[in-house]
């Protein structure tokens, strides 16, 4: 083993889109993971293919602790406390992280059940309008944000232990094996930034999608790239987008204000004589090119494509060494990548 790899078998606790794209990643790497399906038919379709998954979750979790594996809770938000609970009962000593949307609310609830020195909160920042185990892929979150979380070494008393320690450089690791960036972020600053570039595109999407389909016939006829393009998100499954909306209500209504706010800006300005929404695409054209500079994507003619080197900055840092907390947030207020040795 190196000091890149995992020190733990890894267990998927659901095997929708990100966790089933998870799992071929690990087994891709050839770390050894295996899983949790609630679907029958998802779990035979991957068992199929030759991966190690059971539908049956107490005996997954009892494996689980006998492996002493890292337990990646991958189910909607609505089932992570029934989750908590069978893990509680089954598995408990295992390490345990999350890929769910939202963070706040996990980690209360991860508090409430006492699993705070065994948890460390993820959110990989990448998917597809697709659902369930079909939708997995290899290579899903190649050069994505991949959010760390690390309260616990803010909020424990005497400090996060060594076991803790080891545990979140696991799951720093794991989501390097993936080839994601990883960004480190605590729970609330976290759900106020993906509030804004997540889960608000998820409304304006919706929204988006209903004005144009309110045109009739023919405005969908017409409907090209602009339109396809910024109503992706709307095909994503209602439950899972009220999930993470309704979850994170209190910082999605922050970012909300503030569109209404700009957006009743542009509605006064095309009432003028002439119309005027000059300062609205102005400043929108220049939040854009810093979007494009900081993930690293570049432009090609009228469109965009990825660079092979993203625009975040990069900090390394020693877990557990002198002054890695505060290394952290420096990275959180950079927006930072992280390397650790």
């Amino acid at each position: 083993m190196t000091s890149r790899d995992i020190s733990r078998p890894v267990c998927m606790l659901g095997l929708g889109l990100i966790g089933g794209s998870l799992l071929r990643d690990l087994s891709a790497h050839g770390h050894p993971a295996f899983g949790y399906n609630r679907s029958p038919s998802g779990t035979k379709s991957a068992r199929t293919e030759g991966f190690d998954v059971s539908s049956d979750l107490t005996e997954t979790l009892q494996r689980a602790e006998q492996e002493k594996a890292l337990l990646v809770i991958a189910t909607p938000m609505p089932a992570v406390g029934a989750m908590l609970a069978a893990i509680t009962e089954h598995a408990p000593s295992c390490g345990i992280t999350d890929v769910v949307s939202v963070k706040t609310e996990v980690y209360e609830l991860v508090k409430q059940a006492g699993l705070e020195d065994r948890y460390v909160g993820s959110h990989p920042m990448s998917g597809t309008a697709e659902s369930g185990w079909k939708a997995s892929r290899t290579g899903l979150f190649k050069r994505a944000a991949w959010v760390v979380t690390f309260d616990h070494a803010n909020d424990a008393p005497n400090g996060p232990g060594n076991d803790w320690i080891a545990l979140w450089t696991d799951v720093v690791r794991m989501a390097k094996i993936t080839g994601a960036e990883v960004i480190p972020a605590r729970v609330d600053v976290h759900d106020a930034a993906v509030a804004r570039v997540s889960h608000l595109p998820h409304l304006l999407a919706e929204a988006l999608a209903i004005v144009g389909d309110n045109g009739g016939a023919l405005s969908l006829s017409l409907a090209a790239g602009s339109f396809r393009d910024s109503t992706r998100v709307a095909a994503s499954s209602p439950s899972l987008v009220r999930a993470m909306c309704e979850t994170n209500s209190e910082a999605l209504l922050v970012a909300l204000d503030e569109t209404i706010a700009l957006l009743t800006d542009a509605r006064a300005h095309l009432t003028e004589t002439p119309p005027n929404i000059e300062e609205l695409a102005d400043n929108g054209y220049r939040s854009r090119i810093r979007y494009e500079a900081r993930s690293g994507q570049g432009r090609q003619g009228d469109s965009v494509s990825p660079s092979p080197i993203s625009g975040r900055p990069v900090l390394r840092l020693n877990p557990g060494g002198p002054d890695w907390v505060r290394m952290l947030e420096q990275a959180e207020s950079l927006g930072a990548r992280i390397e650790v040795f």
